[in-house]
């Protein structure tokens, strides 16, 4: 079998080729979140054999729970970590020329009150350094007869104004999907559902891992000239194999799904939150409100997922009260929750999470690269220092693409789709690439239709379903779409229609419908509901 074709979807061929033994591998990226799809992106463009293996789902992990931002870090200006923000904003400024419709720019207001710091001067400025290293010219004033106008039932209190600028938003796990899709068609190879058990070791140097099959149980051994650990919040557990140093801070943030015609917003608010003054956004996502995020050390056991608490669904309704007094929202208008993990690197506990540093940090230990922490947006910066770490051990390594493109050119326009709605045709170029055309060609019409008052279509679930490794019901409804967070129920209503694509393409009998439904279910009310549900 050649490999080099196997794509991440083809997990039975993979898996058999594996316990062969008979691929030489370079190089194996443990986790399958933005990093390590990242990582496997910039190995395939060397010609490193690569190959990814993920315990869970791809994304599952804080890839997929983040606040949906690429953007490049205001609040670091302020902490004087210019490299970084610069760094941002230069990722940001090109991931939206290379996948538009997956990457969006978002307007974002700040509001401007009596007495607080930093007023409209200071910010003023702030932005203008913030726009000059983007290259670009779009902040802007906004008095408060404007801003009440923008924001319909917005606290006047206090009220001087707002100050406008840009970022992007962005749907996190499709944005992995995407980077995974490009990594494989460019020869790398990635799976879910298997296991890094433990490091294999030859004279005290790292040369390979124990990888077990998460469906079935079984064990394979992989030798390989590097090891390279991008676990993110899970970092410290492989890397202490070979070093107990602790250097990981995992800090949780959580998020309120809100319907849209609770709280209207076309574009991203900004407040100061009444009791601790951390910044908290309410913006637009996927035709629902988000509110978010919380800050705080997370103690839990990382390997059950994480949940919001009590008093972070108090602390965010708290905000949206204090910003829009006259909604009276309330925990029974709230669609779903998500809450991730953040690997901030730093363990000291008694600083507030808020001024941790947001870097990242490549450790070698005797064959072993270890990369966390830092930021959505420099996913493809990280992954460059975590492939020159493992050079010492893979050697000299060649470009073997032209270009340095992250995201290979789809070949197609927007026109070419025959969509009548031509901001729609963009999202699935974006999403899925040269893929949007097959994509929309082996649907039925009705499939092609928007899903109530989303942009997600039934047509989406079949493609996923038949290309893109779904295991499990909530691989479906949470990662491939969004549609489990953002429709009423965790997408009850769709369970028909969900249930006969899973039996087409996936060969889902009755039993095994029932029984992934009521594992949907419970992960569901449990980790994406309210807390306690």
């Amino acid at each position: 079998m050649n490999v080099r074709s196997t794509t991440f979807t083809d997990r039975k061929a993979l898996w058999k080729t594996l316990q062969q033994g008979d691929s030489n591998w370079d190089m194996v990226i443990v986790g399958g979140g933005i990093i390590g799809a990242g990582i496997l992106r910039e190995a395939a463009r060397r010609g490193i054999k690569a190959l990814l293996v993920e315990q869970q789902d791809f994304a599952s992990g804080t890839s997929s729970r983040s606040s949906k931002m690429v953007h490049g870090g205001l609040r670091y200006i302020s902490h004087g970590d210019i490299k970084l923000t610069r760094d941002s904003l230069s990722e940001r400024e090109r991931l939206l020329r290379e996948v538009p419709g997956l990457i969006d720019r978002m307007g974002y207001f700040f509001t401007l009150r009596k007495g607080q710091f930093p007023g409209r001067f200071v910010f003023g400025l702030l932005l203008a350094l913030y726009d000059w290293l983007a290259g670009i010219k779009d902040h802007r004033y906004f008095n408060k007869a404007s801003v009440q106008q923008q924001f319909s039932g917005i606290n006047s209190h206090g009220l001087n104004g707002a100050m406008y600028y840009t970022d992007t938003v962005t749907d996190d796990a499709r944005l992995v999907l995407r980077l995974l899709q490009d990594a494989t068609e460019a020869g790398g190879v990635a799976v879910n559902y298997m296991k890094v058990e433990s490091l294999l070791k030859t004279e005290g140097q790292v040369t390979g891992v124990v990888i077990k099959n998460s469906e079935n149980a079984e064990q394979v051994e992989i030798q390989c000239k590097s090891v390279v650990n991008a676990t993110g919040a899970w970092a410290d557990r492989l890397r202490n194999e070979v070093n107990p140093e602790k250097r990981i801070r995992p800090l949780r943030g959580s998020h309120l799904v809100l319907p849209m015609a609770k709280l209207p917003v076309k574009d991203a608010l900004t407040l100061f939150h009444p009791v601790d003054k951390r910044p908290v956004f309410i913006f637009p996502w996927e035709g629902t409100t988000v509110v978010g995020t919380t800050d705080l050390d997370h103690n839990e056991d990382l390997d059950k997922e994480p949940v919001i608490s009590e008093q972070e669904l108090a602390y965010l309704l708290e905000a949206v009260d204090a910003l829009f007094p006259q909604h009276s929202l309330s925990r029974d208008d709230i669609l779903s929750t998500w809450s991730g993990v953040r690997p901030v690197i730093g363990s000291d506990e008694a600083k507030d999470p808020s001024k941790e540093r947001r870097d990242h940090a490549v450790w070698h230990d005797k064959g072993l690269v270890t990369v966390s922490g830092g930021k959505l947006t420099t996913f493809r910066l990280i992954a460059l220092d975590a492939i020159n770490a493992a050079t010492e051990t893979l050697g000299h390594v060649e470009i073997v693409e032209s270009d340095d493109c992250i995201f290979k050119p789809p070949g197609i326009t927007a026109t070419e789709l025959n969509i009548a709605d031509q901001q729609w045709a963009q999202r699935l170029i974006g999403r899925y690439g040269k893929h949007a055309k097959t994509l929309l060609a082996e649907a039925t019409d009705a499939e092609r239709l928007p899903i109530e008052t989303t942009a997600f279509c039934l047509a989406e679930c079949r493609w996923a379903a038949r290309n893109e490794s779904v295991v499990h019901l909530d691989d479906l409804m949470l990662r491939r779409t969004r549609l489990g967070s953002i429709l009423e129920h965790g997408g009850e209503s769709l369970f028909p229609a969900i249930e006969q694509i899973c039996a087409q393409e996936l060969n889902w009998d009755a039993e095994l419908w029932k029984r992934e439904l009521a594992r949907y279910r419970e992960i569901w009310r449990t980790r994406y509901y309210l807390p306690g549900s």
